[in-house]
């Protein structure tokens, strides 16, 4: 059962569990802390305390009103809330799509507070030479989801007309077909009906304008980037994704922005690669968080 933690101004719904050194799970879009599942068991056996939450605008989290509350800066600064609330002054810190892209922030505006940081299926990049808005638009068109999303109230009815179908696009990788009158469509097969349900009801039940606000700080989470003195990650990083992912067609990881990285590639996994290939996933993992605890001891 998740407790709500007052963390940064908001609370957060959060699960926790084990003991040990902490590792913070942060899930994507549109996702919830729960998709995490196949992993926490695995953490806790091998000594680790884990800690779930629903990011800000999901679930039974604070879902603050204003694009800027769902700014990467601010999705930090919840995260080290969690830490903090916790009482520890460093953890690994892990992040799927959204997830990974507020982590990697992270790992630059926070570096004193991480053993080690991974990111899955979206790489940490330099940033780009102009708005990466106006570059999808210009490259992609009006139609490309991250364009769409953009349009306030406009997208949300999109993608709450059917629930359901939009989250088995999602979770089919046809990110195109978000919220776009495709007609009824089953859940993947890697997903258990259980869960599909579940996540179902939430969404229906707190809608997507939450979630929908990360996208709309693309471009001002772009200028905090290019702002920052600092472009190199220190802590000990790993990037793991699936080589169907087809984030890959547009976006690449820059491994001369790390000072310690590993890439992993689960073959045959796309988008959701730790739901996907958990075994695979975890055991990377666990790898990963060993070796990062062994270079901190």
């Amino acid at each position: 059962m998740s407790e709500l933690w007052r963390v940064n101004g908001v609370e957060l719904a959060v699960d926790a569990a084990g003991d040990g050194p902490v590792v913070l799970l942060v899930h994507g879009f549109p996702d919830l802390g729960i998709t995490w599942h196949r992993q926490v068991p695995t953490l806790v056996e091998a000594g680790y305390r884990v800690l779930v939450p629903d990011l800000r605008g999901y679930g039974d989290s604070s879902r603050p009103a204003g694009r800027s509350s769902y700014a990467a800066s601010e999705i930090g600064r919840d995260l080290i809330g969690l830490l903090d609330h916790e009482g520890v002054d460093r953890a690994h810190v892990v992040g799927h799509d959204w997830g990974a892209q507020c982590v990697w922030a992270l790992g630059l505006d926070h570096p004193d507070r991480l053993l080690s940081l991974t990111g899955l299926s979206v790489p940490h990049t330099r940033p780009a030479p102009a708005p990466p808005i106006e570059i999808l638009r210009r490259r992609l068109g009006e139609e490309f989801y991250q364009v769409r999303f953009q349009a306030e109230g406009v997208a949300e009815q999109a993608l709450e007309r059917d629930v359901a179908a939009t989250l088995a696009a999602a979770f089919d990788d046809d990110f195109e077909a978000i919220g776009r009158p495709v007609g009824p469509r089953d859940r993947p097969a890697w997903m258990s009906a259980e869960l599909f349900d579940h996540l179902v009801a939430v969404f229906r039940r707190t809608g997507f304008a939450g979630g929908l606000s990360y996208y709309r700080n693309i471009d001002d989470n772009w200028r905090a980037a290019s702002a920052r003195d600092l472009d190199r990650i220190e802590a000990p990083s790993l990037f793991l994704t699936g080589s169907t992912d087809p984030v890959a067609a547009f976006m690449r990881v820059d491994e001369s922005l790390f000072a310690d990285l590993r890439v992993v590639v689960v073959e045959g996994a796309g988008h959701w690669v730790h739901q996907q290939a958990p075994d695979r996933v975890g055991a990377a993992l666990l790898e990963h968080l060993r070796r990062a605890d062994e270079l901190a001891a």
